[in-house]
């Protein structure tokens, strides 16, 4: 009898809990969602989790609040949001360096990049150029120039990068095993420093991410030999793709940004969501500013499943590219 009372109860709070959840559901945004960024203010991610944020507002009718937690490669703000309550209102601004790189480039994570994580939308890919120092390298005009400079002069030139194992690094690293060229990587404390020391010689090269690199380049700072993507950035349609420019057929290497949420988050509020930052991110202007400004090419089917798919053959694929490069970060 007592056992059936408490099977019976059980079944009740049950029902209560499935009740107050779909209600939660239904009623979901009603106060202010945050972003959680692992980088710091002014970075790519934080400028791409604001611009969003921004348009998102307008949307969902509620607050966009954008929050930085910096730290350990973007573990830090990984960490805070796989333990938030999975109710739809904490998300993470994530890319292929943390839910990708980081599970090969640390030896142990707190989470695991994909069980961890409700997949909301890929937000684009974002692909690096190499950049050269015309005043240090006057003489390099095209790829080319620059694979016969290094190949004549083997573990003498160097680059520069935003740190070991960082997309930055990991492109360059790439590079010279496809290219079989021997440079010496110089990593530094993110990208103001790697592009400074760029700009004074005392690097030879630098892979950058599209946003500053297009910035760079425009100013007249730098020029940019090839990009990794496998077509010309629409912002940059004079740089050519690295497997044209570098003669190394096949090569890409470019990352993404993606929207994640805490494992479990209600099938209604992940397709609300999706939908929100699909119809934001599909706009002629919010389009125009990703790829003009940020060179970063919104992905054709942005959704969750298409998202997952791409997010779980990264694992793979850059487990192997840190594998190459021999990064790695205790």
């Amino acid at each position: 009898m007592l056992h059936r009372l408490r099977r019976t109860l059980g079944v009740l709070l049950g029902l209560t809990l499935s009740a107050t959840a779909l209600a939660q559901t239904d009623t979901w945004p009603n106060r202010a969602i945050t972003i959680i960024g692992g980088f710091p203010n002014g970075a790519g991610t934080d400028l791409y989790a604001r611009k969003l944020g921004e348009a998102l507002a307008n949307v969902l009718g509620v607050s966009i609040v954008v929050d930085s937690k910096t730290g350990a490669g973007g573990n830090l703000a990984s960490d805070f949001v796989a333990r938030a309550q999975p109710d739809g209102y904490t998300f993470l601004m994530a890319t292929a360096g943390t839910h990708a790189i980081n599970a090969a480039l640390y030896k142990k994570l707190t989470f695991d990049v994909e069980r961890d994580f409700t997949h909301i939308a890929i937000l684009g890919d974002v692909p690096n150029v190499l950049l050269i120092n015309t005043k240090k390298h006057p003489t390099i005009k095209i790829c080319a120039d620059l694979l016969t400079l290094m190949r004549a002069n083997p573990g003498k030139l160097n680059y520069g990068s935003t740190g070991n194992g960082a997309s930055t690094h990991l492109s360059a690293a790439q590079f010279a095993s496809a290219a079989k060229v021997d440079i010496v990587h110089v990593p530094y404390r993110g990208q103001g420093p790697a592009m400074t020391a760029l700009l004074a010689g005392d690097v030879d090269m630098f892979f950058n991410q599209s946003a500053p690199a297009i910035a760079s380049i425009k100013g007249g700072l730098n020029i940019g030999l090839a990009v990794t993507t496998p077509t010309s950035l629409e912002a940059l349609p004079n740089v050519p793709p690295m497997a044209q420019a570098c003669d190394l057929p096949g090569f890409e290497s470019s990352t993404w940004y993606g929207l994640l949420a805490p494992a479990k988050l209600p099938a209604a509020i992940t397709t609300k969501m999706s939908a929100a930052v699909k119809q934001v991110i599909s706009t002629p202007a919010f389009r125009t500013w990703l790829v003009e400004t940020q060179g970063i090419t919104p992905a054709l089917d942005p959704s969750p499943a298409a998202f997952a798919k791409i997010h779980h053959a990264d694992v793979a694929k850059w487990a192997e590219i840190v594998r190459i490069s021999g990064a790695q970060v205790d």
